[in-house]
């Protein structure tokens, strides 16, 4: 999730020119546009389900959607990570909104799980520490590269942890789960922040294309921080 085609340089430049300073923030608004623009697209569709009953009964209540979901929304991310350098602009910006309208008919299950409250405070709270990290991130002089090893490493033993206690169902190792996980998404976001200042230094087309991978980072570090608040906030859930 974490990880470009693009060739590895120092997380940040000294000496920058005025004119690579205006560039870089011209593409740090570019991703957070085009990340607020799928949030946005994530939420609407998951209220499409909410609002629904025959998205309900298309999504929710047909295991067969649900995978298929699931699978494309695997897809789309490894066919954007590995031809990225290969795609339009167009190409690339399309893959990242059909995603985000997927996950989000995804994620609509959340809204019959949990209390409304419960999803607010997730939010607001992830909301509020990725901002921290995110600004974090951009501003650290410090070379934060050997941060994506670390936080990488951090999910792989979450996904194990999380296939084991599918046949566990230990409350204490999901609360344990649910907390590394913050621990590790924080970690990603910084990260993938100060990537961007990398990132930008890509000229032409491929500049968009680096905005849009850089946006799909970002959301899913954020999407990925609010799900492991809401089962931290979640204890109230719906009979």
């Amino acid at each position: 999730m974490s990880q470009f085609p693009y060739q590895s340089q120092p997380a940040y430049i000294e000496g920058r020119t005025a004119e690579s300073s205006i560039r870089e923030r011209a593409f740090i608004r570019s991703v957070y546009g085009w990340m607020s623009g799928g949030l946005l697209l994530t939420t609407l569709a998951a209220l499409w389900v909410v609002s629904s009953v025959n998205m309900q009964q298309l999504v929710l209540a047909n295991p067969v959607v649900r995978i298929g979901l699931m699978v494309a929304e695997i897809g789309i991310v490894l066919f954007l990570s590995f031809r990225l350098t290969r795609m339009s602009p167009a190409a690339a910006a399309s893959a990242f909104l059909v995603y985000s309208l997927l996950n989000g008919l995804t994620l609509s299950v959340i809204f019959f799980v949990y209390q409304s409250a419960d999803i607010y405070k997730a939010f607001g709270t992830a909301a509020g520490m990725f901002a921290v990290m995110s600004v974090y991130g951009t501003v650290t002089k410090k070379d934060l590269t050997s941060w994506g090893s670390f936080f990488m490493m951090g999910l792989f033993g979450i996904i194990i942890c999380s296939v084991v206690n599918m046949f566990m169902h230990s409350t204490a190792l999901a609360w344990v789960i649910s907390l590394v996980g913050v621990f590790v998404f924080l970690g990603l976001t910084a990260y993938d922040t100060q990537k961007l200042k990398v990132m930008a230094t890509a000229t032409g087309p491929m500049q968009e294309n680096f905005a849009v991978m850089g946006a799909l980072a970002l959301y899913l570090d954020f999407i990925n921080l609010f799900l492991f608040m809401l089962r931290i906030f979640g204890g109230n859930r719906r009979s």
